[in-house]
């Protein structure tokens, strides 16, 4: 007698990563949860808040996306707009406009 299975892919979403628009170029935000609960498990160790933000950046995007948005030397504060807004689109509370 087999255990008893039930097929969840129906409940899932299997959504594709979501993605910032700065400056008219596309920078894909990794949103797989193995990287969400990273992320997560970085802030409630609470160590000090630029290293996590820094880190929660690294992780947020590719090495790639990355060198392209130092390219555009962003101030600090609109640095910390563009890892605050990932993680809000991650963590789907960022309403989606229009696609």
């Amino acid at each position: 007698q087999m255990a008893k299975c039930i097929d969840i892919t129906e409940k899932l979403s299997f959504d594709k990563n979501p993605a910032l628009i700065i400056k008219g170029r596309k920078f894909i935000v990794n949103a797989d949860a193995g990287t969400m609960l990273e992320i997560m498990g970085l802030f409630k160790e609470g160590s000090s808040d630029t290293e996590t933000t820094v880190a929660a950046y690294e992780k947020l995007f590719s090495e790639k996306d990355r060198n392209e948005i130092k390219k555009m030397r962003l101030p600090f504060k609109d640095l910390m707009i563009v890892i605050q807004t990932a993680m809000e689109l991650i963590q789907g509370e960022e309403d989606q406009g229009e696609q």
